[in-house]
């Protein structure tokens, strides 16, 4: 999972999970109608701030807002990159 791009100061590249194709009940979701993914796995983290260390790592299920981030598309690949505090928690 090692991509060609490294976050600087306090950012983070994640790559969103896919969008739920069926609700819990079986019914299909038209692309139309999906919801924005809003939890990933975190796959390449900045050095973080001098006064401020990262806590997230590499590998990390994250949970972030709705809106965080910039869409990026690399190497056929969509990701998100944000900040470490547009993330709410590792899952």
């Amino acid at each position: 999972m090692s991509v060609n791009i490294k976050p600087l100061a306090d950012r983070v590249l994640v790559e969103p999970a896919a969008a739920e194709e069926k609700t819990a009940g079986g019914i299909i979701i038209p692309d139309t109608a999906k919801e924005k993914p809003q939890k990933g796995i975190v796959v390449a983290v900045g050095n973080g701030k001098p006064d401020e260390p990262m806590t997230v790592k590499v590998g990390d299920n994250v949970l972030y807002g709705k809106y965080s981030g910039s869409e990026l598309a690399l190497e056929g690949k969509d990701y998100l990159i944000m900040r470490e505090s547009d993330i709410l928690a590792i899952v």
